[in-house]
């Protein structure tokens, strides 16, 4: 008896059922879709720490910044060769190799941090910045002038300590053209590429190093530096007049590569002409629960360093990424729970009014010996109905939702600020000297919108709610009438 009233019901107030089912379809919707994106947001930032960060990396170990002294230089400076006055359209090249940031530890730390308690590995690595300048040189006529001068010479070191000198040649109707280009460069332990900056990615062409290659002249390019530069595995890659070949094409799980290129530790350390030297301890801990006491450990028995966790580096993301995010965790729930009780407030009202017009009804079912109870369930059942068919609209519209937005994929930029370490993870591994850490932190992603399950739970379970709420509201409704009301009713 239930059933059959209720379909035949149901099938009489078919426009009232989809208006208020169409009310929780939107609700719930819109908490699918805030719910999807947020999660997109969430794995965006994932992807941009873990690309950072290194796969498998709870905190890193940087020098503590110092301030710069009065004799720091204040910019990369570049020799070339001298040439006689009559060569033309002279070309050279010339590298010049740093640190980043010019911090660098001592590589026994990296067995000293290893040591402390509850730390699970520990892998340092040297982060590099290689400035390519290519000139090309057009030499005019050299004049020269005689001259005196009171200070002997030049005045600068080796400058003569007597009478007059001759000025230097001036040079007329030169010129000079100038290439300047930037990459980043790491240092591997290719004992143990589980941690650090290749932790991250994945050689997609060729292979990567092995633990006989930690002083050999070989390398593994990103894939989006091997394109932009047409190397291929069997490549050669030439730094500082020395010859590398090219082994592997790493390809990053998640986004943009941080790193142009990895080298062997060792190769990386000569290079910069820093033996025994590394930027960034990269440590894994033993259990991820304890990691800020492991930080405490490290800070408290390693002076003059910065410990550096993803929670930390996670603060420092900027850029729409975390705007998005932001609105989304934000604005986005708030949203929702105003829509959601919006939409609960206005079917709970419809099924009242939908009660009230059924007064006739509901007398003369009670007049025939219907109890109040039996009426509330058969309005409650309806509303459940109702709930259920607005959840089915809302998951539908949910799901085209974050489809649509994953199918869209809008670019989301990520910038990663400085943590207060003299490089490393506060700079990313692919930070470089000045001019190039604002570009090397800057990072697109694409946003996806993935539904889980429990985010389809969570819609069944609104729409039952919602269903419960408006039933409750009518059946309370129905419950209050009386036979004399039909009558009246009648009148």
């Amino acid at each position: 008896m239930f059933g059959i009233y209720l379909k035949r019901e149901l099938g009489r107030r078919k426009k009232a059922a989809l208006v208020i089912a169409l009310g929780l379809a939107l609700g719930i919707a819109l908490v699918i879709t805030v719910n999807s994106v947020s999660a997109g947001m969430t794995q965006a930032q994932d992807k941009v720490l873990q690309s950072l960060y290194g796969l498998g990396t709870d905190m890193t170990v940087t020098k503590a910044r110092t301030a710069p002294t009065a004799n720091s230089s204040g910019g990369p400076r570049f020799e070339f060769d001298a040439k006689g006055e009559d060569d033309d359209d002279t070309e050279q090249s010339s590298d010049r190799v740093s640190t980043q940031g010019g911090q660098a530890l001592k590589a026994a730390l990296v067995t000293q941090v290893a040591d402390q308690k509850g730390v699970a590995a520990a892998v340092g690595a040297l982060t590099l910045n290689v400035t390519k300048v290519d000139g090309s040189f057009t030499q005019g006529k050299a004049q020269s002038s005689s001259g005196t001068s009171g200070n002997g010479g030049q005045g600068g070191p080796g400058g003569g300590s007597g009478g007059g000198s001759t000025a230097a040649p001036q040079v007329q109707g030169g010129g000079a053209s100038f290439d300047v280009n930037s990459y980043s460069v790491a240092g591997v332990d290719v004992t143990n590429q589980d941690l650090g900056p290749l932790a991250s990615s994945k050689i997609s062409s060729g292979v990567t190093f092995t633990s006989a290659q930690a002083n050999a002249k070989v390398a593994v390019v990103s894939k989006s530096y091997a394109k932009e530069n047409s190397y291929k595995v069997g490549s050669t890659l030439t730094i500082s007049s020395t010859k590398y070949k090219i082994i592997g094409i790493a390809t990053p799980d998640s986004s943009d590569s941080t790193t142009d290129v990895y080298l062997p530790l060792k190769q990386a350390q000569t290079l910069a002409d820093a033996a025994d030297q590394v930027t960034t301890i990269y440590v894994k801990a033993t259990d991820s629960q304890q990691i800020d006491t492991v930080k405490a450990t490290i800070q408290k028995n390693i002076s003059g360093t910065t410990v550096t966790t993803s929670a930390d580096l996670a603060e420092t993301v900027s850029g729409s990424l975390s705007t998005a995010s932001n609105l989304a965790t934000s604005v986005g729930k708030w949203l929702s729970i105003a829509v959601l009780v919006a939409a609960f407030l206005v079917a709970a009202l419809l099924t009242s009014s939908a009660v009230s017009r059924r007064v006739r009804e509901f007398g003369t079912l009670k007049a025939l010996g219907w109890p109040s109870r039996r009426v509330t369930r058969q309005v409650v059942g309806e509303s459940m109905v109702n709930g259920l068919l607005g959840g089915a609209l809302g998951i539908g519209l949910g799901l085209a939702a974050a489809y649509t937005v994953t199918a869209i994929s809008p670019k989301l930029t990520a910038e990663l600020g400085n943590t207060g370490g003299g490089g490393g993870m506060g700079g990313g591994p692919g930070g470089g000297g000045p001019g190039q850490q604002s570009a090397s932190n800057t990072m697109e992603i694409a946003l996806s919108a993935p539904v889980s399950v429990t985010t389809i739970a969570l819609a069944v379970g609104l729409a039952v709610a919602g269903g419960l709420i408006a039933g409750a509201m009518g059946g309370w409704r129905a419950s209050r009438m009386r036979p004399a009301d039909a009558l009246r009713s009648v009148s």
